[in-house]
């Protein structure tokens, strides 16, 4: 099914290798020619030689939002999981669409207000505010560190695809899954999340004027998409009810491995096979173990922080997946991620 509706493209190729700030995100057309400063690849040479004892197990973030905290408080249970996607989406995607510059100038306006009253409540929220504004600014739009589209297509290059079908698990918006069939040009994508908000916020609000640095074609050179060039379907439903047969090239997901404990690890990784062609590919990234992560995870609790969640190094990541059947053909860090490319063995 490919997406419809109108949309206005104000980048096309004389833009490549060019860069913009918007006030909610930044554009970034320029293309990683040498792939190594955007991903450090190749860390482990031999995953069958790598152990748990060598590696330790990943750092868990227990630090919750409020908003979780209010519900089972007021509930006295533990928030069901597929609330606890609800909560995060929408509070995610309310950070995604803001204009961090006004926002940013009317928080520092009310801090400064209610440092007139001094109410030490009112002043501590007020700071926490401009705080929280200033960190997003930075990671989000600033060093791009969550869509981080040069790394992504580091990771994503020269990959044996001729127009590929590609599934998405628990796509969210379906970034990835978009700068992936901007690369591969004829690729069908079917993106999944049993969050309905994500198909008609996340993903129908991402911005039509958003371009994707890709594949032409027609002259074997780059050439800018948009969301609504590309074939897309979105599906909503719980990943483990999906019907389909093992007829992707691809199947990926950002951020899903750590969000259940170990005990859940292999069926989360069971999924991804399950849909894959014989030499299809895994493709997963997972938010990395580094100090300014853990810090992000703590600052920004209340927007980020409603589901269980981990932060991995990348040698943690990929026992997950070698251990579960599959080798790993890729693997290496980019901005805030670990990223693998994986088939099965």
């Amino acid at each position: 099914m490919k997406v419809e509706g109108a949309s206005i493209y104000p980048f096309s190729e004389q833009h490549i290798e060019e860069t913009y700030l918007t006030p909610s995100y930044r554009i970034d057309l320029r293309n990683p020619v040498n792939v190594a400063p955007f991903m450090n690849a190749n860390v482990v040479s031999d995953w069958s030689q790598l152990s748990w004892k060598d590696v330790g197990k990943p750092y868990e973030v227990k630090k919750m939002a409020k908003s979780r905290l209010n519900w089972e408080a007021e509930h006295s249970e533990p928030m069901p999981v597929k609330e606890s996607w609800k909560y995060f989406n929408q509070s995610f995607h309310e950070w995604f669409v803001k204009d961090v510059p006004t926002a940013i100038d009317e928080s520092k306006k009310k801090f400064k207000e209610k440092l007139k009253r001094f109410q030490l409540k009112e002043v501590k929220s007020a700071i926490g505010d401009v705080v929280q504004l200033s960190l997003w600014n930075y990671v989000h739009r600033i060093e791009d560190g969550i869509w981080d589209p040069r790394g992504k297509r580091a990771l994503f290059e020269d990959l044996d695809l001729q127009k590929p079908r590609i599934l998405f698990l628990g796509a969210a918006e379906g970034y990835e899954a978009m700068q992936l069939a901007a690369m591969y040009p004829g690729s069908e994508v079917v993106l999944v999340d049993y969050d309905e908000y994500c198909k008609t916020h996340r993903f129908a609000e991402f911005p039509s004027t958003y371009p994707f640095l890709g594949g032409n074609p027609a002259t074997g050179g780059l050439k800018v998409w948009y969301k609504d060039q590309l074939n897309i379907e979105y599906v909503v439903e719980d990943i483990r009810n999906l019907s389909y047969g093992r007829e992707f090239d691809v199947v990926m997901s950002v951020g899903l491995l750590e969000h259940v404990p170990d005990e859940h690890k292999p069926e989360i990784l069971d999924m991804h096979r399950r849909f894959l062609r014989p030499g299809g590919y895994v493709i997963m990234t997972t938010p990395r173990n580094q100090l300014k992560s853990r810090m992000y995870y703590r600052v920004m609790a209340d927007v980020m922080n409603h589901t269980y969640r981990e932060l991995m190094d990348i040698r943690q990541m990929g026992l997950y997946v070698y251990e579960s059947g599959l080798d790993i053909v890729r693997h290496g860090y980019i901005k805030v991620h670990n990223g693998i490319v994986a088939k099965e063995r």
